[in-house]
């Protein structure tokens, strides 16, 4: 038996595009007529008369088959628009008692589970309430199929928001609920059992003194990713902001959860980024890190960016975080997160996150974070680059990660970060070490410096070669307005077999 499905919507609307057209059709039939039908002869012997006639009579047959046609078209166009009412009043009809029917055989498939256990078999848990100021967690998923009910949001200052619900069997785990003024926020729920995300962490609670972190991603279930990380509540009036929750980890096949950004701050301390998760156990890449929090307000200083998560026996590894922007005369700027290991068998490592970049200070920007180290089998990550500095030296590239210990090319090294009014740009970071087999990889390109008399950043050094490959090459130097930096030396070739790096 084959079965026809129809939506209503969605014949109305051929409905209505087909009396469209026939308007528009019956529109130019009508501008037509007046001079094809009106032929006049081009002079006054017969054969200018007999040729008239003749175009005047096919523009008469024209418009007679014209018309037949514009009746056939508004009767199709009636028989659509009835037919797409008849289907919407059927479903009008059926939808009340189908859905009661479907109701009642719900209600009795749980009404067991829920007697013995105060838990459904099939369905969703509740979402949890705020009760006297404190947000209740949210309910767990049904024993089968269910997600995870949402957390509920905290009022009161410093208390946690609600964890959200597990899933069950099958289903995603819950949100975690707001934390109040300077509270954590909270977790998300686990995934189900079986198969199912984890829930996002809830936000942190703003606060003039320390604001609350996120909270921490859910981990999934046995298949299924990790959920991401809540992101820290914002410092106000100097507080500092909070920071960013920690991804969920995967357990089995899945990746991990992205984590939260660090918390913004106006004169204060920005919040880090959180930790990104890990991947799963045999196959899944690690989460991004979290970026660090941005300080809007003079004094204020950016918060470092979070660690990409390492990943199971096959991925790769997570990106780190950017480190935030700052604008502090004193002390370091943020520095960028380091990018996750590759897996262990097989994959590559994370990027290392952005140097944050430093407004209106003399200090140097942000160190661009370390590339992430593989496994047995693939290529270190990229370090990142350095942040910038307005009125200090740029930031320092980070170093590219080792490529793996078998086989694999070092990562890349950061470029060095560009400095606008201060002396000197950023020096490239070193390329990584390459495998027993494999590349060493390239130096970082030294940092540009604009300012008169400035002098560019020195390019990074090439990564070594073990035992057969090649030595990466040195980073070029960067470009300054008095002075060009040196360039990177090159690495070293494998001892077996390999060419020195330029």
């Amino acid at each position: 038996m084959s079965f026809v499905f129809a939506v209503p919507e969605v014949v109305e609307s051929a409905a209505a595009d087909l009396a469209g057209i026939g308007s528009t059709i019956a529109a130019a039939t009508s501008a037509a007529a007046a001079p094809t039908t009106g032929v006049v002869a081009a002079a006054a012997d017969e054969v200018s008369q007999a040729v008239a006639a003749l175009f005047g009579a096919h523009a008469a047959e024209y418009q007679a088959i014209s018309a037949g046609a514009a009746a056939f078209h508004r009767q199709f166009v009636q028989a659509m628009t009835a037919g797409a009412g008849s289907y919407a009043l059927a479903e009008a009809a059926n939808a009340s008692p189908l859905q009661a029917v479907g109701q009642e055989v719900l209600n009795a498939v749980n009404a067991p589970t829920l007697a013995l256990f105060g838990r459904p078999l099939i369905g969703n848990g509740a979402n949890g309430t705020t009760v006297s100021g404190v947000g209740q967690p949210g309910g767990p998923g049904g024993f089968l199929y269910g997600d995870g009910g949402n957390g509920g949001a905290s009022t009161l200052a410093g208390l946690p928001g609600g964890a959200g619900g597990p899933g069950g069997l099958f289903g995603n785990g819950g949100a975690g609920g707001v934390g109040g003024t300077g509270g954590t926020g909270g977790a998300g729920g686990a995934g189900g059992l079986l198969f199912g995300n984890g829930g996002p962490g809830g936000p942190g609670g703003g606060s003039a003194s320390a604001a609350g972190a996120g909270g921490p991603g859910g981990n999934s279930g046995l298949f299924g990713n990790g959920g991401v990380g809540g992101a820290g509540g914002t410092g106000t009036a100097g507080g500092s902001g909070g920071l960013g929750g920690a991804g969920g980890n995967a357990v089995f096949l899945g990746n991990g959860g992205a984590a939260g950004a660090g918390g913004l701050a106006d004169t204060g301390l920005a919040g880090a980024g959180g930790i990104g998760g890990a991947g799963g156990l045999l196959h899944g890449s690690g989460g991004t890190g979290g970026d660090g929090g941005v300080a809007l307000g003079a004094g204020g200083t950016g918060g470092a960016g979070g660690s990409g998560g390492i990943a199971g026996l096959l991925g790769n590894g997570g990106d780190g975080g950017n480190g935030g922007v700052g604008h502090n005369t004193t002390g370091t700027a943020a520095a960028g997160g380091g990018g996750g290991a590759g897996g262990r068998l097989f994959g590559d490592g994370g990027t290392g996150g952005l140097g944050g970049g430093n407004v209106g200070g003399v200090i140097a920007g942000g160190i661009g974070g370390a590339g992430g180290n593989a496994g047995l089998i693939g290529s270190g990550g990229a370090g990142g680059a350095g942040g910038f500095g307005t009125d200090g030296v740029g930031g320092r590239g980070g170093a590219g990660g080792a490529g793996g210990t078998l086989s694999g090319s070092g990562g890349a090294g950061g470029a060095g970060g560009m400095s606008i009014q201060g002396t000197t740009g950023g020096a490239g970071g070193a390329g990584g070490v390459a495998g027993l087999i494999g590349t060493g990889g390239t130096g970082g390109a030294g940092g540009a410096a604009a300012a008169a008399g400035s002098t560019g950043g020195d390019g990074g050094p090439g990564g070594n070669a073990v035992l057969i490959g090649n030595g990466g090459n040195g980073g070029t130097a960067g470009i300054g307005a008095a002075a060009t930096g040196a360039p990177g030396p090159g690495g070293t070739g494998g001892l077996l077999l390999g060419a020195n790096g330029l």
